[in-house]
């Protein structure tokens, strides 16, 4: 094989050629290696490298799954034993994992080589990937942009051809959010669909979820089939799936009815090039043959104020821990400002707060429930502002006022669809004038991934994306 065609295959595509013997699984690793050395040093996505954990995975003979041999990132918040996992956070910079994840043993079930951890913000609390510990995750088509967040490593390290799948995990759209930022495809599954544990039975509230970003649109579909299914200790299920995702890919989508907006849910003015990205895309929904109508769901609560409470408390308990195992306040020499402040805001929060937060969300999802009755998708940016600038947000000031009004407009609609648990995915359709691109959010149904995979696949063969390469490229 010669190499410098690894970059035109999917995961999918790779395996394939691994599994007829046309290259060998340390070949791709040695691949996947040399392009993290090539661009990682401009867009800092890759930061904890254990390539000496993936040459043995392969020393001891790899699993026979649907993806053997296919280079893989987990995102530094997820467990692999023996490797260092950091959350992105000062206090754990040498912290080792003494046990793997649930999901993670289904990526190495599948038979990925993991040969490193992508960056996220501290906790994953950020949709842009600037931890103190590592520095700024880069945007591989400007690099004075963020890449997104908080799945930011995982997004510019496959936009850059580094690979073309990794983890990422969504608890209010940091699937999405790095997805749209770096030209990538993103689906954040149904609620329950795939397991958090085993250390916990759901992430904030039952808002976060593990998946992927990647190349293809089959890529997504294929890993959810190797990774979806409850543990023994999960709190509850998703609907099981009428046949394999994977299978969905290529099948006919049918005449839907979508419904589709270019405006904030909080009816804040949106940048205009993807106002019109947006109109021009529900435009060409219509002449795929969809039925298109301009409206979209009213919510009964405020997403943010859910969020902020929700997210509050979990923080918090997660300082609280860390003081628990070292005897002593954390500072900010441990954690960063920002995280302290919402910890802080976690403990204020009383638990008729919390209660109420969760009814807010509940709210939420039940006028979403009764708005899917009449249509079958909804469409909507998943962003509301092109790709943020490097420093724009900033985890370390001592005045946080800057944040709040800077997410509500960045990125006012993806933490719905984490509070009603439904499937949603962002979808690179558009790039602005200035080469950056703008991600579409499409939602379904509770459980119905299925739907989503096939309007995706019609929406890859319309308008491909593949071929489009950001200037910093592997």
């Amino acid at each position: 094989m010669a190499f410098r065609e690894y970059g035109n295959y999917d995961a999918v595509g790779l395996a394939d050629l691994v599994r007829k013997k046309h290259v060998s699984a340390s070949e791709l690793l040695d691949e996947a290696i040399a392009r993290t050395a090539k661009v990682d040093p401009q867009i800092n996505a890759v930061v904890v490298k254990h390539y000496d954990y993936a040459k043995r995975q392969i020393a001891r003979e790899l699993p026979g799954g649907p993806f053997t041999g296919v280079p893989f990132l987990l995102k530094d918040l997820e467990l692999l034993e023996g490797t260092r996992t950091t959350s992105g956070a000062s206090l754990y910079k040498d912290n080792v994992a003494d046990h793997t994840g649930t999901l993670a043993q289904r990526f190495l079930d599948a038979g990925v080589t993991i040969f490193g951890k992508s960056s996220s913000p501290e906790f994953g609390l950020m949709p842009t990937t600037e931890p103190r510990l590592f520095g700024p995750t880069r945007n591989p088509w400007n690099l004075a942009h963020s890449s997104g967040g908080s799945s930011g490593g995982a997004a510019a390290a496959v936009a850059a051809r580094i690979l073309p799948v990794a983890h990422a995990s969504d608890g209010g759209g940091s699937i999405r959010i790095p997805a749209s930022a770096s030209g990538v495809f993103g689906l954040k599954p149904t609620r329950a669909r795939n397991p958090v544990g085993p250390d916990r039975g759901e992430g904030w509230g039952g808002f976060s979820c593990g998946h992927v970003v990647s190349i293809s649109v089959r890529d997504s579909a294929a890993m959810l089939d190797a990774i979806h299914g409850p543990e023994s200790s999960s709190l509850y299920y998703a609907p099981s799936p009428e046949r394999p995702f994977a299978e969905e890919v290529g099948r006919d989508p049918g005449r839907l009815r979508i419904a589709f907006t270019d405006k904030s849910p909080y009816g804040d003015a949106i940048d205009p090039e993807i106002a019109a990205a947006t109109r021009d895309v529900a435009s060409m929904l219509a002449g795929l043959g969809h039925e298109v109508e301009e409206r979209a769901p009213a919510l009964a609560a405020d997403p943010a104020a859910v969020m902020s409470t929700i997210v509050g408390a979990n923080t918090a308990l997660n300082v609280r821990l860390a003081e628990q195992r070292l005897g002593r306040a954390m500072t900010d020499q441990d954690f960063e400002v920002l995280t302290l402040a919402t910890a802080h805001n976690g403990q204020k929060a009383t638990a008729a707060d919390y209660v109420a937060a969760q009814l807010g969300a509940f709210q939420i999802s039940r006028g979403l429930a009764a708005f899917f009755e009449t249509c079958d998708v909804f469409l909507c940016p998943t962003l509301c502002l092109p790709p943020l600038r490097i420093g724009e947000l900033n985890p370390m000031s001592r005045d946080l006022s800057h944040i709040a009004p800077i997410l509500r407009r960045y990125i006012p609609a993806t933490s719905m669809f984490n509070m009603s648990g439904q499937p949603s995915m962002s979808v690179p359709l558009a790039w602005n004038s200035a080469g950056l691109p703008l991600g579409m959010m499409f939602a379904g149904r509770f459980g119905d991934e299925a739907g989503l995979f096939r309007l995706a696949a019609q929406l890859e063969q319309a308008r491909p994306w593949k071929h489009k390469l950001p200037p910093v490229c592997s």
